[in-house]
């Protein structure tokens, strides 16, 4: 029995596009969302680990602001993972947009729950 991956006649390792050039620009594009994801996400732990939520035992006037820029940074990272790891940058942007929005709408349903309820319950437990 003959394996598939060892035709004679048309040999994919010889078909494929894999020259030193593309193999390149490959590379500084892994390297550029690595830096990008990793400033975003370095951003984010920083902000959390030096501006407080408390101030003088009252929630921070600009916390808001806080909570909203922890949302839309986290959407950024979401959507450039979805664009470049799983190739829907590659698509069209009509093809882009009827995948994203419905999932950027649906997230922002569920932050809204997410404040709503948790705006309700502070209210309640601690008056």
């Amino acid at each position: 029995m003959e394996r598939d991956d060892l035709i004679r006649d048309n040999e994919y390792s010889l078909s494929a596009n894999h020259d030193e050039a593309h193999g390149k620009e490959i590379r500084k594009t892994i390297w550029f969302v690595t830096g990008l994801l990793t400033l975003i996400t370095v951003v984010e732990v920083l902000v959390g680990a030096f501006i407080k939520q408390y101030d003088e035992g009252t929630v921070a006037g600009y916390w808001w602001i806080v909570k909203y820029s922890f949302i839309a940074l986290t959407l950024v990272k979401a959507g450039y993972i979805v664009l470049k790891f799983m190739h829907l940058g590659d698509e069209t942007k009509s093809f882009k947009y009827v995948l994203l929005v419905p999932y950027f709408i649906f997230i922002a349903y569920l932050i809204f729950i997410l404040l709503t309820e948790s705006t309700y319950w502070n209210g309640i437990l601690f008056p």
